[in-house]
């Protein structure tokens, strides 16, 4: 009997049975969905504005955005001023991955993927893996900015490579919290109001606990800014611990997501206790404060420095700093010996000593102003250089060839000023700009105070004119001047109208009924 008419009989074939996938196919698989969801997050219009405002940042501070001080860069402030910017680019890629878990969810797609051989947390771990290239570029850029950093002739100091992965790993922390907050709460809009509470939480938490340590250092980045340059020994920062609490708990994040998502396998149950165990040591670690050793070694720096410094003689002064920073002496005393060629009297012979002094007493994030020196001859210099720095260090050297020491300058309240600002500031490439960089109220008229890296000077109006005009002429017409009558132009007894007249700059009655209104200090 034939068969019925529309009927189709179909006979499989014999000893051939259906495989299930093997551990390569599903590797490749997720490895292959990761490469996909990095193209499509590279592509998220939020990820590349803010890659192009993280690049353009660092670019512009690297090239433009300097005073000078740049050329002169301390390396173990450098690998953290490359932590914070990190975290807005962390940002976006947070949102984009969180959008991107929840795609088939906004598209109704959830239930196509029940009939593919990859199980959800297995697309769970391809999401968290598509983050790599943002961190890999991440990685570039900082690496690129310390390098930079690095490679010129003014840099000092040693940077931590713990401090380097900061950056880095704030973007891969990013990313799996993206991934875990979409499998845990699987809402559309979810991330953008995540992240504002997160930051009111933290500001909160950050206002009642007043910085401290232990929980300051929970945060992704602790730059720990205000005072100038430590010593590499000096800084006291539990990067390394720091590094690990943050690598484990985007492992434990990974691991959680993954958990959430159906994969209690043995070995994500394995990994998520290691994960744990590295970021309770981490915390562990980063969690006491400062030991009584460093805090110690830091009075010892700052209260006496000598003990501490390496001493070169340059010429007839000597020039004594910190280890890491005995290479920038040359520079230091290139500048005294500027100054010191037009000074007169014994002061253009005179032998100084040039000390690098820091105050870390206080901490990393403390700016403490550096007592005066007492000792004759004596000039203090810090540990910053180059842009502000160096007329402010010209300042310094001046008032102690004039006043004799650091504390008696801070306390001068009379017409040497004008010596000593045109000593100073006579010997910079651009007087006038100097001028103004010098002064706390950037102007180059009225009275103001001009920094010195420990007490500033004084300056009434009348005085900040009479300068002014010492910086217009020729200085080695003014210097032949101030040579001839040292004696006179630094005594505490000569009136600026004196000081003006000896060194040949008129001085009307309209000035001086500025200066005796400006609440000058001098009669």
């Amino acid at each position: 009997m034939s068969a019925p008419t529309g009927t189709i009989t179909r006979t499989a074939p014999t000893g051939v049975e259906p495989s299930a996938p093997g551990p390569e196919s599903r590797t490749a698989a997720i490895l292959a969905l990761a490469r996909f969801e990095a193209r499509e997050l590279l592509l998220q219009i939020p990820v590349l504005a803010f890659l192009a405002l993280y690049i353009g940042y660092v670019g512009w501070r690297m090239f433009f955005g300097g005073d000078g001080s740049e050329d002169f860069p301390v390396l173990q402030d450098i690998d953290r001023s490359t932590q914070s910017t990190p975290m807005l680019l962390g940002i976006a890629v947070f949102v984009c991955v969180n959008r991107a878990v929840l795609r088939s969810r906004r598209q109704s797609t959830d239930q196509h993927f029940d009939i593919l051989p990859m199980e959800p947390w297995r697309r769970t771990v391809a999401h968290v893996l598509s983050v790599l290239p943002m961190a890999a570029i991440t990685a570039f850029v900082v690496g690129f900015e310390y390098t930079w950093a690095a490679l010129k002739p003014g840099a000092v100091g040693h940077g931590s490579p713990a401090e380097l992965v900061v950056g880095p790993l704030v973007v891969l922390l990013a990313g799996a919290l993206g991934v875990l907050l979409a499998r845990v709460i699987p809402v559309g809009f979810i991330a953008p109001p995540f992240v504002i509470g997160a930051f009111v939480l933290t500001t909160l938490v950050s206002a009642l606990t007043q910085g401290t340590h232990w929980v300051s250092w929970l945060g992704p980045v602790v730059q720990d800014v205000g005072a100038d340059p430590f010593p590499s020994d000096l800084l006291g920062r539990p990067a390394a611990w720091h590094a690990l609490y943050l690598t484990g708990l985007t492992v434990l994040l990974l691991c959680l997501a993954v958990l959430v998502s159906g994969g209690r396998t043995r070995l994500v149950t394995s990994v998520t206790a290691l994960a744990l165990a590295a970021t309770a040591v981490g915390v562990a670690g980063q969690s006491p404060g400062d030991p009584a050793s460093l805090n110690a070694a830091r009075t010892k720096a700052s209260v006496s420095p000598q003990r501490e410094q390496t001493c070169v003689r340059h010429g007839r002064s000597t020039y004594c700093a910190f280890p890491e920073w005995t290479g920038r002496t040359a520079d230091w005393a290139a500048s005294v010996d500027r100054i010191q060629s037009r000074a007169g009297g014994s002061a253009g012979g005179e032998r100084m000593t040039v000390r690098q002094r820091i105050d870390a007493r206080y901490g990393l994030d403390s700016d403490a102003a550096i007592a005066p020196s007492t000792t004759p001859g004596t000039v203090t210099v810090g540990t910053r250089w180059g842009g502000n720095r160096l007329p402010e260090f010209a300042v310094g050297v001046a008032s102690v060839l004039v006043a004799g020491d650091e504390k008696t300058a801070g306390e001068m309240c009379d017409a040497r000023a004008v010596t000593i600002m045109w000593l100073a500031l006579s010997t910079q490439p651009d007087p006038m700009t100097s001028l103004r960089n010098v002064r706390l109220d950037d102007s180059i008229e009225g009275s103001a105070v001009a920094l010195a890296p420990t007490s500033p000077v004084s300056m009434s109006a009348q005085q900040t004119t009479v300068v002014r005009e010492l910086l217009r002429q020729p200085h080695y017409s003014v210097a032949a001047k101030v040579k001839a009558h040292w004696t006179e132009l630094t005594s505490p007894k000569t009136s600026t109208a004196r000081v003006a007249e000896l060194l040949g700059v008129p001085v009307g009655g309209k000035a001086a009924a500025a200066d005796k209104g400006s609440g000058s200090c001098e009669e």
